[in-house]
């Protein structure tokens, strides 16, 4: 009831959204939330329950990189589907499929299955993150897209902060099982949200409209989605190494429990979404460029203090200080991909690129960080990834201001 409360409250600052913008944004958020606290569920548990079953780190890496691997191939062809079919459709198939596949890992006792499941569930996202926030994007008022965003990933971000924390309790007080169905409820009920509350395809802006999205070699070529891409894709690979991988560290480093382990995924992701709101607001005053940059730096010194931890306090103060960085960045990130996808007529398109930059970045840091275990030791995985999100950080600057850098370079030659 408070999350609706909240929800409720910062709907209202949004004051130029129609009353039937604000049922469709209601719905979405909603729906959104359920199916993403149900993903959340399992995210602290799939790993340690791998390595229960004998999963080497590269095999860990590969039941989430799965997800991602699958999700990537099918993104592009959804997104521009949707573009031209319609949100919905899209949207209330791959919840209901999220809602198989977690009845489906119930059943699941060895780690092929947990393979080939994570690889099912991927394909099932790609229908479901870039469609919502594409459809997001299309009601989204000009001017407002900080705003707008910040609100609409508060689902995405609540859903993921409890999901966790409510995974490690259920996994403590029950079962690994039983957090399986708690998944599969959530799932069901974000379709039947979807289902009743979305309205029919043929009143979507997008397909009333008539749009005619602008080629896909056009939206790769453009230097400011891809400056976009470059940044989503080194934050996500360093959530794909914490997300992955921060479990196992906790459990065989400090013997932390289900519900620990929970809490320090749970903190980073509820850091992010608290503060998604006021700097959603931000975004839409001040320099969105700046706020990217100065939260990917804050994000990069999170990770960092991950590997030099001693215990818990030492990763909730990382996790905490991650979840900032973040928090500051993504708001001003997305409303960007708003005006992009609105400039190009192709939202489904752009949001989709945006999901494949988090999909290929989640991938590679799980990949990433399995090799390092194997290799050289977990522990320096973290701050590794610091590296690799501030070289992220260097690429969005290049892209940004390289012709301004450029012209100042010559000046103080000449």
């Amino acid at each position: 009831m408070d999350i609706f409360v909240e929800f409720m409250q910062h709907l209202d600052k949004i004051d130029k959204i129609e009353r039937i913008d604000k049922k469709i944004f209601s719905a979405l958020f909603f729906s959104i939330f359920a199916a993403v606290t149900g993903i959340g569920i399992v995210v602290p548990l799939l790993p340690v329950y791998a390595h229960d079953l004998g999963a080497s780190g590269l095999y860990i890496a590969l039941i989430f990189g799965g997800f991602s691997i699958s999700r990537t191939i099918f993104l592009p062809m959804f997104g521009r589907w949707s573009d031209k079919k319609g949100r919905k459709p899209f949207l209330t198939v791959g919840l209901f499929f999220y809602f198989i596949i977690s009845l489906a890992f119930i059943f699941a006792r060895d780690l092929n299955s947990l393979v080939i499941l994570r690889i099912i569930q991927g394909a099932a996202s790609a229908m479901i993150m870039p469609v919502a926030m594409a459809y997001v994007g299309d009601i989204t008022p000009k001017g407002r897209e900080g705003t707008t965003m910040g609100i609409f990933n508060m689902s995405i971000f609540l859903g993921l902060s409890i999901g966790p924390l409510l995974g490690g309790v259920i996994s403590d007080l029950f079962s690994l099982q039983a957090a399986f169905a708690w998944m599969g409820a959530l799932a069901f009920g974000a379709f039947c949200l979807s289902g009743v509350f979305l309205p029919p395809v043929h009143s979507e802006r997008i397909v009333s409209a008539g749009f005619h999205a602008i080629p896909w070699k056009q939206l790769i070529l453009d230097l400011s989605i891809l400056r976009l891409f470059i940044f989503r894709m080194v934050y996500a690979t360093c959530i794909g190494i914490i997300w992955g991988f921060l479990p196992v560290y906790g459990a065989v480093s400090f013997g932390l429990s289900s519900a620990a382990i929970g809490t320090l995924v749970m903190l980073g992701v509820a850091v992010n979404g608290v503060i998604h709101v006021p700097m959603g607001v931000v975004a839409d005053h001040l320099d969105k460029r700046k706020l990217v940059i100065g939260g990917g730096v804050i994000a990069a010194a999170g990770i960092s203090v991950m590997g030099w931890a001693q215990g818990f306090w030492g990763l909730f103060f990382a996790s905490a200080v991650f979840g900032i960085g973040g928090g500051i960045a993504m708001p001003s990130l997305m409303a960007l991909a708003v005006v992009s996808g609105n400039q190009n007529t192709a939202m489904g398109a752009v949001m989709a690129m945006i999901t494949i930059a988090h999909s290929l970045g989640m991938l590679l840091g799980s990949l990433f960080a399995g090799v390092m275990m194997d290799l050289v030791g977990l522990q320096l995985a973290f701050p590794a990834g610091a590296v690799i999100m501030l070289a992220g950080v260097a690429g969005f600057i290049a892209l940004t201001y390289g012709s301004e850098i450029d012209g100042f370079i010559k000046r103080g030659s000449a």
